[in-house]
């Protein structure tokens, strides 16, 4: 939609206790050099692919889900055991969960219900599966006291069926589907457009909204940042037309269509060193003015706001994800314009709202804004509303990590390690294959055959500063690993190593071997060795898939001493299971160490991010 990023990719919350189709078959795959692989038995070895079972697998992990526990329900181990070693603590998944009503309307993956799940490792009585929808007001709109479902908000991404449809001015359905968090003792499911929704961390329950917004406005934090736009600024009177055009859209997309006046961002970030929360909000303009307005607000263990910064940078920007270091908060531009064409169509409801919208791909960089988190960055003169052009035009997707170090020379070496793709990849109107117009999805569009470098892929970005007024001598990008050339997102790391340098990624990817979805969805994860660049794998059998990978530390002295937990989608036995790998392992014998079958009527569909919790 207007207000909401246009990716929400896999995340999940862990929470420590003491917790007729065409399918275009591809060109042949390059073979990686991948070092090591473990469990990797292919599809094709075991039976054959075929158009048929490649649509079904696909729109299978995207089924709606009308079951709920009204009790935590105990995992059978299938394989393996749970190691001694294990932390007690919850892993929380978020996604959606409904999809189609009872009236014949199907919306996209991301305006689904939230859905949140939650497995809770006991010391000494395995794991417990939960599982809820969270209850917004579009959610009890929808469903009321009934077994019945009709969708009466359009969300961003969809339409709706007949009378619905047409004059439908309710398009902001906070679904709280996106990611999940747990800070200062409170549970939150967390979308792009929209307050986040806090739930009871033991039953699952719905408390209600939680105006983390407001809590950071009424605060009486640091000052915000000058508004500084240096030599970057337009001309007054196109400054003037911005102001006139703002004045206007605001009460119109807050009365007519109930957007809320700032949206947070659905991925924060968390600062080890300094035991902060650090989230970013955008105002609701900025998805149809040329201008972005970026709030940062950084929040210590009790919720108390100890930092808020304001920035207004003079482009049409769109983010999903961001990244900070000790001096700066890292935003990387992806370039947006407003189609005029496509507005008038959304505004009727036979379009969807993100309609309005279209990628600019004009320029083949990637502005990367480098934004003093800082006294001293701030105090360094910088024109930060000039960014740092990477030459390399990539969609941004998600970050891994960033961080900063002193350099020889007297200056700040900044990196990256992120997943991006290419503009020619990214659509607004395809985004997980769903085709609004005959409501079904289509996994051809996420297989098609591209060249590598459209595709979700590892990088690095490398910024240099300068001593003196913070300017950048030179910015590279290069993959992580020259060993893995295949598609991968989501990238993770051990959390204690956020913000410093960190040696190990790992990464949903594709192995290839389903001939048919060789690309989409993932059915590995692969671990990137940032220091020399290798890679080692570890890949479901046959026909399944898998979420995004979150890493649990055990406390040992190496970075990669812990294990990496991930949900795998057995799509063509009907059920799902929780799987436990040794992160160091990965790549060789014995790296799965443990999986749990989830109860079949509580399995699909696939969530989205994550987040372990160590209460």
């Amino acid at each position: 939609s207007m207000a909401v990023c246009a990716i929400a990719t896999m995340h999940a919350v862990v929470h420590h206790h003491p917790p007729s189709l065409h399918v275009p078959p591809p060109r042949r795959l390059a073979r990686a050099a991948v070092r090591g692989t473990a469990g990797a038995t292919t599809a094709a070895a075991t039976e054959p692919d075929t158009l048929s079972k490649a649509f079904w697998d696909y729109n299978l992990l995207f089924r709606s889900q009308r079951a709920e526990t009204s009790a935590p329900v105990q995992l059978r181990v299938t394989e393996g055991a749970i190691p001694p070693d294990f932390p007690a603590g919850t892993y929380y998944l978020a996604g959606p969960g409904m999809f189609s009503d009872d009236h014949g309307s199907i919306v996209h993956p991301l305006d689904g219900h939230g859905y949140l799940r939650s497995f809770r490792f006991h010391p000494d009585d395995g794991v417990h599966y939960a599982a809820r929808y969270v209850e917004t007001a579009a959610k009890t709109e929808e469903k009321g006291d009934g077994a019945s479902w009709r969708f009466t908000h359009r969300g961003p991404f969809s339409v709706l069926q007949g009378g619905h449809r047409v004059g439908n001015v309710k398009v902001m359905k906070n679904v709280a589907n996106t990611s999940v968090l747990w800070w200062g003792g409170r549970l939150l499911c967390l979308w792009e457009g929209g307050m986040p929704y806090e739930l009871d961390p033991k039953t699952l329950e719905t408390v209600g909204p939680f105006d983390l917004l407001a809590l950071g406005d009424r605060a009486d934090g640091a000052a915000p940042a000058r508004r500084r736009l240096g030599h970057r600024r337009r001309p007054w009177l196109a400054e003037a037309g911005l102001d006139v055009a703002t004045r206007l859209l605001r009460p119109v997309l807050s009365g007519v269509f109930s957007m809320p006046p700032k949206r947070l961002l659905a991925h924060y970030k968390v600062d080890p060193k300094r035991n902060r929360l650090l989230m970013v909000a955008c105002n609701a303009e900025d998805m149809l003015l040329p201008r972005a307005n970026f709030t940062f607000y950084e929040f210590d263990a009790g919720f108390r706001l100890v930092q808020k910064r304001e920035f207004v940078l003079p482009a049409h920007l769109m983010i999903h994800d961001w990244a900070f270091t000790d001096s700066h908060y890292v935003v990387l531009g992806n370039r947006i314009r407003l189609d005029i064409p496509g507005s008038m169509l959304a505004m009727t409801g036979t379009h969807p709202m993100i309609a309005a919208l279209t990628l600019d791909p004009g320029r083949q960089t990637t502005p990367v804004y480098l934004l003093p988190r800082s006294t001293e960055a701030v105090a360094s003169g910088r024109d930060w509303t000039v960014p740092v052009e990477a030459p390399s035009q990539m969609w941004s997707l998600h970050v891994g990590n960033a961080f900063e170090e002193d350099n020889a020379r007297g200056g700040l070496d900044l990196h990256l390690h992120m997943s991006g793709c290419s503009y020619d990849w990214f659509h607004f109107h395809r985004m997980f294959g769903y085709n609004w117009k005959n409501k079904k999805l289509d996994p051809a569009f996420m297989n098609a055959v591209k060249t590598k470098e459209m595709l979700p892929r590892l990088v690095k970005v490398a910024i240099e500063l300068d001593k003196r007024g913070g300017a950048y001598r030179r910015c590279s990008v290069k993959r992580l690993s020259d060993q893995w050339n295949r598609p991968a997102d989501f990238p993770a790391i051990n959390p204690g190593y956020a913000n410093k340098r960190n040696r190990f990624i790992y990464a949903g990817a594709a192995s290839g071997s389903r001939k048919l979805l060789p690309y989409f969805p993932f059915d590995s994860v692969v671990k990137v060795d940032v220091s020399n660049g290798s890679a080692r794998r570890w890949s479901s059998e046959g026909r399944k898939f898998v979420g995004e990978p979150v890493f649990i530390p055990t406390g040992g002295g190496e970075e990669d001493h812990g294990y990496v937990l991930l949900v795998e989608y057995a799509v063509s036995e009907d059920r799902c299971n929780l799987v436990v790998l040794d992160a160091r392992k990965i790549g060789k014998r014995g790296a799965l160490v443990a999986k749990l079958e989830v109860p079949k009527h509580l399995t699909f569909p696939m969530g989205f991010h994550g987040f372990w919790a160590d209460k």
